[in-house]
């Protein structure tokens, strides 16, 4: 994870190579004044030596964006600054606002680099139950944060958008907070299949009816359902044939049902499967549940351990961008 480590001081990039496990670390956080913390899909830790100063922070800061904040003035907006082989780095401390809106953030004392990877293997147990009379069936995917949702999302990009099982389609993936795709300067840094388009930083309603007129998809991936908006276009791209695959926070198939952005999502059937996602645990890794139609369940399975975490023995394709 050399694009990570080279952000950092010289004193911290020795302590970060010798304690990290980069085969399963999937965010470092860093705080004015705190030790580093290391997360993986189950537990955390803090780094024993040395606590980040506002130097230390200002460092890492001027490292990720060259000496110029401005050129990233519309990430900061967001929070966050996509970086060389899509680690995301979020961003938190004083936020100016203009007209009661967002911006800029600075006095950043705060970051949270998630760590990105190409994976393999999470979604093959699932396919039978997705693929089915030739075609992809509409799947919403419920699960806790860091349970995997984006990591299953992206596996379903590749695997529709390629030969490896099943005839490829296109695949057009809406991708608002630059997570499935992870693109830096609009290539994506991480693998999501030969035949899918990647439509990155667009807010989701808009990219998927941006998609569907620009791009003739037959499946459309998409993170994070939230309001009222995206549920419409969910259902504005079912209605014109268009199977969507998405994802939302939850614990469970009533609690999906019990919101207001999707409950009408699920009475009208839009979806012809669920994948319910359990808990994380450092003691338990859950099960996977696949719902029908109706919310009955039709199959289930134990996860391992390593579904929540982003990672393969496989190097993802990155393209060197410049500016870092």
């Amino acid at each position: 994870m050399k694009e990570i480590i080279r952000l950092f001081p010289d004193h911290f990039q020795l302590l970060l190579k010798k304690n990290v496990n980069w085969e399963t670390v999937q965010e470092i956080r860093l705080r004015v004044q705190h030790k580093i913390e290391v997360l993986d899909s189950t537990k955390n830790a803090f780094l024993s030596e040395g606590c980040l100063s506002a130097a230390d922070l200002s460092y890492v800061l001027n490292q990720i964006s060259q000496f110029s904040l401005y050129r990233f003035k519309d990430q900061l907006k967001d929070g966050f600054i996509t970086i060389e082989g899509g680690h995301r780095v979020g961003l938190a401390g004083k936020v100016n606002t203009v007209n009661d809106k967002v911006d800029t953030v600075k006095h950043v004392s705060f970051m949270n680099i998630r760590v990105a990877r190409s994976t393999r293997g999470h979604v093959e147990p699932l396919l039978p139950y997705l693929y089915h009379d030739g075609g992809w069936a509409s799947t919403m995917i419920i699960g806790p944060p860091h349970s995997g949702k984006t990591t299953l999302l992206r596996e379903l990009a590749q695997m529709i958008g390629s030969n490896r099982i099943y005839p490829a389609s296109k695949v057009a993936v809406v991708d608002e907070r630059s997570e499935i795709a992870a693109s830096l300067q609009g290539i994506p840094q991480l693998d999501v299949g030969p035949r899918t388009d990647v439509m990155d930083a667009c807010p989701k309603a808009e990219g998927m009816m941006m998609m569907i007129r620009s791009m003739s998809p037959e499946v459309i991936v998409v993170d994070e359902i939230g309001g009222i908006e995206d549920a419409d276009a969910v259902r504005e791209a079912a209605y014109t044939g268009v199977e969507v695959i998405c994802s939302i926070h939850g614990d469970s198939f009533e609690s999906a049902r019990n919101r207001p952005s999707t409950n009408s999502l699920i009475t009208e059937k839009v979806f012809d499967r669920y994948i319910v996602l359990g808990r994380l645990t450092d003691k338990n890794p859950g099960a996977t549940m696949v719902l029908d139609e109706t919310g009955q369940v039709i199959a289930q399975m134990k996860r391992r351990r390593s579904d929540g975490v982003a990672r393969s023995s496989n190097n993802p394709v990155r393209h060197y961008m410049g500016g870092f």
